[in-house]
């Protein structure tokens, strides 16, 4: 079960303080027993209901904290659960204050019946609201994290946040299936995509802060590159071969120089993770930027879906964003069709071409097809030297057009694909 809520809020922030509540307990279908049951969990844990709200600084940001009692009744949901959490959300947005969910819950309380399930409503209506404002919103997974809280509070945070050893899943442990029971952890939520990192009760509140003033210092762009002064490629085929060299800086290696710390932000909420691209939230001269980062490998659906993800909080937090490109295109085999491959780049164009933060965008290496160009935002592409940008890559060519093997490299001339041809084609901005 861990700590408890009160003595984990005042670790993470000694300036806590709670938001006043008088609202009386409730027993809406007169479940026997439920009110001794309730005085028991008062006296148990010197706590009038699951949850606790209030404010306080988080390594130097005020923010609205949100915290379950498990030892109050399996930190279930009520009405009275509900009502706190609906006035925390509605407080924040008026204080203009992220909100950080600290879940630990069984689900909804058993004994107040269809008023307990419906605060699930209650509570997706005010994160709405308090999101619609355009403030974050952090949630840690406790152990454990089940049922309505962790689809709500749990899974709704714009970076989740699982602490090590929890049981975290939509199935409870007395109501699931018996048999593998992995899929139900806070390391298997990570590993499919449902949660960002996964973290120590000891890092927690070093981690928290960090997210919290990544979310809340936004940039007000990022620099544009500067000039170019090197050699160029004699062909079209060299410039190809110098963005497959491997010994050419990826993504890492750019997102390491550029910015003086970042945090990654992992998975497509849709099951899946791409590990070829690098999605996160950075510092550079002390303001926060977003970066989407390809890292020279297909591009799976759940790339692109994670990236749309990125774009589309940053936007909603004014951040702007960074695109790195760098894939030969996207992965083109059975399994990427079955995960929507084509949906999921025209999710990551939609949400590029929708949003209102300047996204600036690098070509680092391969620049192969749509799969590439769906990371590059129109009107503001820059080329390094060693790299390319094609309609698709020269061998694929070759192959569509039915010529001869052995002209793939005169194929790659004749595309235009080298850094200046991309700038003289308006395609891209500069070289850099």
């Amino acid at each position: 079960m861990g700590e408890s809520a009160r003595s984990l809020l005042t670790g993470l922030a000694a300036d806590f303080a709670g938001l006043p509540d008088d609202s009386a307990p409730d027993d809406p279908i007169g479940w026997p027993g439920y009110p001794e049951s309730r005085e028991r969990a008062v006296r148990a844990t010197g706590e009038t209901e699951s949850v606790l709200c209030g404010t306080g600084t988080v390594g130097g940001t005020a923010a609205m904290l949100v915290a379950f009692e498990f030892g109050f009744l399996g930190g279930s949901v009520g009405g009275r659960t509900g009502a706190r959490i609906e006035a925390a959300f509605d407080e924040a947005v008026r204080r203009r204050l992220p909100v950080v969910s600290l879940v630990a819950t069984g689900g909804s309380r058993m004994q107040e019946g269809m008023r307990a399930l419906s605060q699930l409503q209650r509570i997706a209506g005010a994160s709405t609201r308090h999101r619609a404002a355009g403030l974050a919103q952090l949630s840690v997974l406790r152990n454990p994290t089940t049922g309505g809280g962790w689809a709500t509070l749990g899974s709704g945070g714009d970076v989740v946040v699982a602490l090590e050893g929890a049981q975290v899943g939509f199935a409870g442990s007395r109501v699931r299936p018996h048999g593998d029971h992995s899929a139900y952890t806070a390391a298997a939520q990570v590993a499919c995509g449902s949660a960002d990192e996964l973290v120590t009760e000891a890092d927690l509140p070093s981690v928290l802060a960090h997210w919290l003033t990544l979310l809340t210092t936004p940039a007000a762009h990022v620099p544009p590159p500067g000039g170019f002064s090197g050699l160029k490629p004699v062909s079209g085929w060299a410039s190809v071969q110098a963005a497959r060299a491997p010994d050419r800086p990826r993504a890492r290696a750019y997102l390491d120089a550029y910015l003086d710390s970042y945090r990654l932000v992992s998975g497509d909420r849709c099951g899946g993770v791409d590990d070829g691209v690098l999605c996160g939230f950075g510092t550079r001269e002390g303001a926060t930027v977003a970066f989407a980062a390809q890292c020279g490998t297909p591009t799976t659906a759940a790339g692109f879906r994670t990236a749309a993800r990125l774009v589309g909080l940053a936007d909603r937090l004014g951040i702007p964003v960074l695109t790195l490109v760098d894939t030969p295109g996207a992965a083109n085999d059975a399994a990427a069709e079955r995960a929507g491959i084509g949906p999921a780049i025209g999710q990551l164009f939609g949400a590029i071409a929708a949003a209102r933060v300047p996204v600036t965008s690098l070509v680092i290496g391969e620049g192969g097809s749509g799969g590439a160009l769906a990371f590059a935002a129109p009107g503001r592409t820059w080329m390094t030297a060693d790299s390319y940008f094609s309609v698709t890559s020269p061998e694929a060519v070759a192959a569509i057009l039915k010529l001869d093997p052995a002209d793939v490299p005169s194929v790659a001339d004749r595309l235009r694909l080298r850094p200046w041809d991309v700038v003289e084609l308006g395609v891209a901005e500069g070289i850099v």
